[in-house]
């Protein structure tokens, strides 16, 4: 099962007609489909490809899965090696902090259990397409694992914000294959503790922190329990 309802590279987007992106969105949704969500869809459908007019490559992703949350992003934007993760709110006049928290926390999940997104600059954007301000013309806020602070536009501002990042950001990176790419987590302390030792011998563990006595009967007792 794919993880998104749709995706395309910017010239199959154009050429694909809006009638023809919104059917493949409204096939592959489970639910009924309501007026709010098909006319959000039809809303983000024109204005994106307003915003990408002048683009000639790079990649575009409906309701992409973010399968820990059990949630969808609306938009996946892929241009010039950067991920913009974009959450629109059609209609909105207002940013909530709800909504700032949700589009961080898809930035998040992509970073750490995103196996294609973990070395990519992310740009986590809550569009309120109604809203008086923006995050435009301001300093951003980045990460050192890359991951930017969530950023707040409206309609108006978002194409002079995403051509603010790829001014300063652009990479040249394929990322053709992202959609495709594994889901899984980062190691867990335990687990990159256990990958760590795992060619070493109790005796190897115990010239490091932990009391050799102690780890020699721990060792002992899990021997044991095997053959209980």
């Amino acid at each position: 099962m794919e993880r998104f309802f749709y995706q395309n590279n910017i010239a199959g987007f154009f050429a694909d007609s809006e009638d023809t992106i919104l059917g493949t969105l409204a096939r592959s949704n489970s639910f009924d489909l309501i007026d709010l969500q098909r006319n959000a869809w039809i809303y983000e459908i024109v204005f994106l490809k307003n915003l990408l007019r002048n683009k000639s490559s790079g990649q575009i992703i409906f309701e992409y899965s973010i399968p820990r949350l059990g949630k969808r992003i609306d938009a996946v934007l892929l241009l010039h090696g950067i991920v913009f993760v974009l959450e629109f709110k059609v209609g909105a006049a207002e940013y909530s902090r709800q909504d700032l928290e949700q589009v961080w926390d898809y930035a998040l999940d992509l970073k750490n259990f995103h196996e294609a997104s973990r070395n990519l600059t992310i740009v986590p954007i809550l569009v309120a397409t109604n809203a008086d301000s923006s995050s435009v013309c301001k300093e951003f806020s980045q990460y050192a694992d890359h991951v930017f602070e969530p950023i707040f536009s409206n309609a108006e501002s978002l194409p002079q914000i995403i051509a603010q990042f790829v001014d300063e950001y652009a990479q040249d990176i394929d990322l053709s294959r992202w959609v495709f790419s594994r889901y899984m987590p980062t190691p867990t302390i335990i687990q990159a503790a256990s990958s760590l030792y795992l060619n070493h011998s109790v005796a190897d563990i115990t010239k490091t922190e932990a009391s050799g006595v102690n780890l020699q009967r721990t060792s002992v007792q899990s021997n044991l329990k095997r053959w209980i």
